[in-house]
């Protein structure tokens, strides 16, 4: 006889058999799939010495065990793939950002933009003015939000002085906690409407020394920069009130701007950027903390 279909009986058989004795009520599996019809193959395989087909599941199983060794390169690859990337550079707090190397509280990107324009830009009239190229600026941003850990700036996008100071004012426009931070913006405006300058000073310097750490040395940073700028106004026709003007409004805001607030505001957001660039090397020293009285220069 065909030993398949003496098998086959066989097999028929058994389960015929196994209904039979089966509680009442209860419908035995006697699905290939399930775990008692596994059980029941098993046992008839070794009365019969035959091999059945392997259901699709048997076949999945032994595969895994065959491809166990195979499998492991693919999970260091997934666990490489979830290790943390670089930060993004835009729309992310300062806190978050890639670091610049020697400066841990401010971000590369702020770095590298500042250290463009200062190396080509002094001299260039109109710095900060003159928008750049949209579609550059916004392809810069792309990538530097891949997670880029260093910067190229022999790149052909980073020649474009322009390109480069739009891409530095999109950074502070882009920042969900803006460089003032939400909790001190009231407290900012209010300081500037103080009529005596001695204490408006003293106030607007106390509030700035008591920004986060990355808030801090980032507004210090940008303020030396910008006054960097302003040494070379000559030239470049970029006075520290012409830097307020295109500063003030990015750096001095509130997360969710309203439109009174922009309109009343305004002239406040345009002195205060104006002042920290005028006075600069008061505001951002230690001199005072150390116990010498510095009394700065009467604002104009």
């Amino acid at each position: 006889q065909d030993p398949g279909f003496a098998s086959q009986a066989l097999i028929s058989k058994k389960l015929n058999d196994y209904r039979k004795v089966s509680p009442a009520g209860t419908k035995p599996d006697s699905s290939p799939k399930g775990p008692r019809g596994l059980g029941i193959r098993a046992e008839f395989l070794k009365q019969t010495g035959t091999s059945a087909p392997r259901s699709p599941r048997q076949d999945a199983a032994v595969t895994k065990d065959e491809s166990s060794s195979q499998k492991a390169p693919w999970g260091i690859n997934i666990m490489k793939k979830n290790k943390k990337s670089a930060p993004r550079a835009f729309g992310v707090r300062l806190e978050d950002c890639q670091p610049a190397p020697d400066n841990k509280n401010v971000p590369l990107i702020v770095e590298a933009c500042c250290k463009v324009v200062e190396d080509r830009g002094l001299e260039y009239m109109g710095i900060y003015r003159v928008p750049g190229n949209n579609a550059v600026v916004s392809s810069l941003q792309e990538q530097l939000n891949k997670g880029a850990t260093e910067i190229n700036l022999q790149d052909e996008r980073w020649q474009d002085l322009n390109v480069i100071s739009s891409l530095l004012k999109s950074f502070f426009r882009k920042l969900p906690e803006p460089l003032f931070t939400d909790d001190k913006y009231n407290d900012f405006i209010e300081a500037n409407r103080i009529e005596d300058a001695s204490e408006r000073m003293r106030t607007l310097r106390k509030l700035i020394r008591d920004l986060p750490g990355h808030y801090y040395e980032t507004l210090k940073f940008l303020v030396g920069h910008l006054k960097t700028i302003a040494d070379h106004s000559e030239k470049n026709k970029m006075e520290p009130r012409n830097l307020a003007l295109v500063f003030g409004p990015t750096l001095v805001r509130t997360s969710e701007d309203n439109m009174t607030d922009m309109v009343t505001h305004m002239p406040d957001r345009y002195k205060i950027v104006e002042t920290l660039i005028q006075h600069s090397d008061w505001f951002f020293s230690d001199k005072e903390d150390k116990g010498e009285k510095v009394s700065p220069a009467r604002p104009r």
